[in-house]
């Protein structure tokens, strides 16, 4: 994959409308997936599956299954997925410190 390919793939991934949210709420540490539903909010459980797989698939987030009664999972940043806070932090400042330019500008 050329250099244009793989930037995109991981855009794709990180870029989507949950991703970056699911990234940081794990922020702190790990969260069941309960958690995670109540910290993201508005999405649905199907959707948090989804990024969550995703998600481990590319190695961004570890998925730890206890051997409990009742069965307990949680989910947080591997150490690649935490090499993404600085970013995700940058992205929402700038997107706070600009959010009403921006929506002046749809007004229009």
């Amino acid at each position: 994959m050329d250099d244009g390919g793989a930037v995109r793939a991981v855009l794709d991934r990180i870029g989507d409308k949950w991703s970056l949210l699911v990234v940081g709420a794990l922020r702190e540490g790990p969260l069941r997936f309960g958690e995670l539903e109540k910290a993201v909010t508005g999405i649905s459980q199907r959707m948090l599956t989804l990024t969550l797989k995703h998600l481990a698939e590319d190695g961004l987030v570890s998925r730890t299954a206890y051997a409990e009664v009742p069965p307990r999972v949680e989910y947080e940043l591997t150490g690649l997925g935490r090499t993404l806070m600085p970013l995700v932090i940058a992205l929402a400042e700038w997107a706070l410190e600009h959010s009403d330019e921006i929506n002046a500008h749809r007004r229009r």
